[in-house]
């Protein structure tokens, strides 16, 4: 009959079995994606849908983005019930955290056009 890992994780020294348990914690408390969070927070997509007055199916293409707004994020985990925390790790120095990020003023920052002269149409003059 085969051992288990409980079996395993038990014959190894306290010392072993506590580095173990501290990683695993760690482990525990990572999250995989939006749709993870969500759930963890209790909340079904219809519950953010509304309190983003968007619709459902668009709740649901938002967790599989890879890629997103800082504001939607910021949206989105304020409807799960959270609050947006953004920190920067640098190389022997303290975590620091960003405060307001894509916000000026009081709202939240809009994606800037780029400034495009209009195009001149073939043999106007200058």
């Amino acid at each position: 009959m085969g051992r288990n890992l409980n079996d395993i994780i038990a014959e190894l020294p306290p010392a072993r079995r506590a580095r173990i348990e501290a990683h695993y914690n760690k482990l525990k408390q990572d999250v995989e994606s939006l749709r993870e969070l969500r759930q963890i927070a209790g909340k079904a997509q219809a519950d953010i849908a509304t309190a983003l007055k968007i619709k459902q199916p668009s709740v649901s293409k938002i967790e599989k983005q890879a890629d997103m707004y800082l504001s939607t994020l910021r949206s989105y985990v304020e409807a799960i019930g959270g609050e947006l925390e953004l920190v920067v790790k640098l190389p022997e120095r303290p975590v620091l955290r960003l405060q307001h990020l894509g916000e000026a003023f009081g709202h939240a920052s809009r994606p800037v056009k780029p400034n495009v002269r209009p195009r001149r149409r073939l043999g106007a003059s200058r």
